[in-house]
């Protein structure tokens, strides 16, 4: 298996469908499972999201420094693509009651424990830093890189993701 560095000097070296295939192939299964969460598992756009991430990368690849490893880069265009797509979709409202219309369309097919449904219903901001420290285990300085937030934003957005989460799944509970 090549290693990253590897994966991306052949294809800047190339700049061949195969090299950028095999770069595609090896970092794209995470970066959908990513996408999903970001997306509320739409996987419409969830996939949207992961190709879009793709053409900036493509675009930026040459100018990667390795300061970060390339799955925190590319997580990293993947997360700011996501808030970009939230902010021209509309409002934090309309995102709230999307939410909020899901919650109750779900409440009554769904019995028991759904993580991943309870996840999707708490706030984006929330769900992005639980799904990157206790999904994907990046430590708070990472996250706050990543999200362009304070290390003590992070910790706080995590107490409160995860708070929420509980009550999510409380509720489902005693339904």
């Amino acid at each position: 298996m090549p290693s990253d560095q590897e994966l991306v000097r052949d294809f800047l070296d190339s700049q061949s469908e195969a090299a950028f295939r095999r770069l595609y192939r090896d970092k794209t299964p995470h970066l959908y499972q990513m996408a999903l969460r970001l997306t509320a598992f739409n996987e419409f756009e969830a996939d949207e999201l992961v190709q879009k991430m793709w053409i900036i990368a493509i675009r930026k690849l040459n100018g990667f420094t390795w300061k970060s490893t390339l799955k925190t880069w590319l997580t990293g265009i993947l997360i700011n693509l996501n808030r970009d797509e939230l902010k021209k979709e509309a409002s934090k409202k309309k995102v709230t009651d999307a939410l909020s219309a899901q919650k109750a369309a779900s409440s009554t097919t769904i019995s028991g424990y759904d993580l991943e449904k309870a996840l999707s219903n708490i706030p984006i901001g929330y769900r992005k830093v639980i799904i990157l420290h206790d999904i994907e285990g990046y430590q708070h300085k990472e996250i706050a890189a990543l999200l362009n937030i304070n290390e003590g934003t992070s910790k706080s957005q995590l107490f409160q993701a995860r708070k929420a989460l509980r009550q999510q799944l409380t509720s489902k509970d005693q339904q």
